[in-house]
């Protein structure tokens, strides 16, 4: 099963991509940027793909969250290629019923089993995971 993207230049350091589907990504490096960094995407790409994971774990187990978000931080190499030395993924989430077990838990499964994008990178991956309570951290 293969997955296709393809990139077309804008001018300047501006791309959008579409994929199979029609579906767009506005990626841009340029001075006046309207997109996202190449490096912002990822760390993006990252967040989301967990983030299904979580949802989906947490539903499965009658738990569903009422409120969630993911800050995700990276450091880069000073040297070229500026890759992702260490990436922290922060997990704030709450929600009727769900503990602080079972959002560690749900987290622990996608980053060491599920999400392909946390299995796809060459970096340190670190996860915070926060309850909270009508949006107040607990």
């Amino acid at each position: 099963m293969g997955t296709k993207m393809t990139m077309h230049y804008l001018g300047e350091q501006r791309y959008v991509g579409l994929n199979e589907r029609g579906q767009q990504l506005l990626i841009d490096a340029s001075p006046v940027s309207v997109g996202v960094r190449p490096m912002e995407a990822l760390l993006g790409a990252l967040a989301t793909c967990s983030a299904y994971d979580v949802v989906g774990i947490l539903a499965k187990r009658k738990t569903p969250l009422s409120s969630y978000r993911i800050e995700v931080e990276g450091e880069r190499a000073e040297e070229h290629p500026r890759r992702y030395t260490t990436i922290t993924v922060r997990h704030i989430a709450g929600g009727e019923g769900v503990t602080l077990e079972a959002l560690q838990k749900a987290v622990q499964l996608s980053h060491d089993k599920y999400c392909s994008v946390v299995a796809s990178l060459n970096a340190e991956i670190h996860t915070d995971v926060q309850l909270e309570q009508a949006g107040v951290p607990v």
